[in-house]
């Protein structure tokens, strides 16, 4: 990570000090990662780095036009960036989402400086949901969408989903479900005539 970023870090966090974490996975198709730091002298022990490679286009691995995907993948980051810097901080207590504390683009690098879930008490993962689990999520989708019900989406998606057809002819093309196939445009048709819009999360 460059001194510069480093530097920044350290201003947001309020640390004396970094230190180099576990990198806990790669981004999609080689542009970049996710990593842990520990922070010295800061309140907060942890924080997450999601360093994005903008210049990265390794391809898709079906062959689909890969100048089409690299730039749907741009505009998804950038998408992302606006969503922490300009939307998250309306998420209270009732649709937790960890706390932005700088977006810093350079070249074609950008980093994404994220509170540490776990370290704020969600550590937790399921392979499977009780019931009682299953309604919590539901809980969180319910005030999540609630929050955001009639908001002109700036900066992010004007149409989220898989189902905006209008950037997915690659994939549509190569569904294998012919029924689905067949209902696709109805179902996108349906969907963006929806009255009530909300964010995706």
């Amino acid at each position: 990570m460059k001194d510069k970023i480093k530097t920044r870090i350290l201003e947001v966090t309020g640390a004396s000090a970094l230190v180099e974490g576990q990198r806990l996975q790669e981004l999609w198709s080689g542009y970049g990662s996710i990593r842990r730091f520990g922070l010295v002298g800061a309140e907060a022990e942890s924080i997450i780095v999601k360093h994005i490679r903008l210049g990265a286009d390794s391809g898709h691995p079906r062959g689909w036009n890969t100048s089409r995907s690299h730039e749907r993948k741009l505009k998804s980051y950038q998408v992302e960036s606006c969503w922490y810097q300009r939307w998250s901080q309306r998420c209270g207590a009732k649709c937790y989402v960890p706390k932005c504390y700088a977006v810093e683009a350079e070249a074609e690098e950008v980093y994404i400086v994220l509170e540490d879930l776990d370290a704020a008490g969600f550590s937790e993962r399921r392979s499977a949901a009780s019931a009682a689990e299953i309604k919590a999520c539901l809980k969180w989708l319910a005030h999540f969408h609630a929050e955001f019900v009639g908001d002109a989406p700036e900066g992010l998606w004007e149409v989220g989903t898989y189902w905006h057809l209008a950037t997915r002819p690659d994939e549509l093309n190569a569904l294998k479900d012919a029924a689905l196939k067949k209902a696709a445009r109805a179902i996108d048709e349906r969907l963006n005539q929806a009255q009530h819009k909300t964010f995706v999360h």
